[in-house]
C-alpha cells in the first residue's frame, strides 16, 4: 500500500501534521509522521528521506519560520514533496516566502491548506494505485454535491 511521509521540523508542528494524516486517511491513504529538523539534524532527516524514498512515498512537510525542510527534503529524493507550512501570524505571515523562494533544481509543491495537501499527494498516489485514483474521485464528487445541495438551499431552488 502506497503511502504519504509528513515530515514536521518540530513537534510543535504535530496538531498541523495531524490534520493532514487524517485527511489522508479518509482518502485511505496511510500515513507516517516523522519528525526531522533540516536545520538542526540535517543527517537525521537525510536518513530518514532515504528510509522511505525506496517505497515510492509522497514527502509533505511542515516547517514553520524559516522552511528549509521543503527545500532539503526535495533535494535529497525523486519523490514528490509538498510543503505545507502551518500558517503563522508571526511577522504578518511572511514567513511563507520560505516556502516559495526555492535555490534552483529544488522544486517542492507548496499546498497551504492542510487537507488540499492530504489530495494532492492522494492525487500522486493515485496514478499508479487505481483504488486511490476512485477514492479521490469519489471524494471530488461528494464536494461537488455539497456545493449544488448548498446552492439550492441558499437560492431556494
Amino acid at each position: 500500500m502506497k503511502k504519504v511521509v509528513i515530515l514536521m521540523g518540530s513537534k510543535s508542528d504535530l496538531q498541523w501534521s495531524e490534520r493532514i494524516a487524517g485527511a489522508l486517511e479518509g482518502l485511505g491513504v496511510g500515513a507516517v509522521l516523522r519528525i526531522a529538523s533540516a536545520h538542526k539534524a540535517p543527517m537525521r532527516c537525510y536518513e530518514i528521506i532515504k528510509e522511505y524514498e525506496k517505497e515510492d512515498v509522497v514527502f509533505i512537510t511542515v516547517a514553520g519560520r524559516s522552511n528549509a525542510l521543503s527545500g532539503f527534503a526535495d533535494a535529497q529524493t525523486h519523490c514528490p514533496v509538498i510543503a505545507c507550512p502551518p500558517y503563522s501570524e508571526s511577522f504578518a505571515g511572511v514567513d511563507i516566502f520560505s516556502s516559495l523562494r526555492m535555490p534552483s533544481a529544488v522544486a517542492p509543491l507548496v499546498v497551504l491548506d492542510p487537507e488540499g495537501a492530504a489530495l494532492a499527494a492522494a492525487k500522486i498516489l493515485g496514478h499508479s494505485e487505481p483504488e486511490i485514483q476512485v477514492r479521490v474521485k469519489k471524494y471530488q464528487a461528494e464536494a461537488k454535491e455539497r456545493i449544488e445541495r448548498d446552492d439550492e438551499e441558499v437560492s431556494g431552488g
